[in-house]
């Protein structure tokens, strides 16, 4: 029986070493990090930044793994956590759509000139709005 859960274990370990590889490796490729840090002006920090996204993804599989634990602060951390989360994947979200040239197309093909900034900040909190809907509906409410 026990050799079930150490296969179990083993194999869930695996897997999940090889899904954080990936999303690394994309938020790497993407040059989120560093992008974000010379345009704050903070380029000698992305040791930090890196070290910071890295521990940030270890606490988050652990929270997800262990969803019993009890963490203090409950409803400000998850206040942090979710805009924290929230600026995370809108970063890699913008990242990878200049990446493929996504925005410079649309505004190409919408003949925009000007106003470039109000479009992003449409999309922005178009995405918000979606998200939010979304999650006060609950997870599962459309399923």
């Amino acid at each position: 029986m026990w050799i079930k859960h150490v296969f179990l274990g083993f194999i869930g370990l695996a897997c999940g070493l090889s899904v954080a590889s990936g999303s690394f490796a994309i938020a790497v490729k993407l040059g989120v990090i560093p992008q974000m840090a010379s345009k704050s002006k903070t380029a000698k920090r992305v040791m930090t930044y890196e070290n910071a996204t890295i521990l940030g993804g270890i606490l988050g599989n652990i929270v997800s793994i262990f969803a019993q634990l009890k963490i203090p602060m409950g409803h400000v951390l998850l206040a942090v956590f979710g805009l924290s989360a929230g600026i995370f994947v809108g970063c890699m979200a913008v990242a990878l759509a200049e990446i493929i040239n996504a925005y410079p197309i649309l505004y190409r093909r919408m003949k925009l000139k000007i106003g470039m900034e109000w479009m992003l900040a449409a999309i922005a909190v178009g995405k918000m709005c979606g998200c939010l809907f979304y999650f006060m509906r609950g997870y599962d409410s459309g399923a």
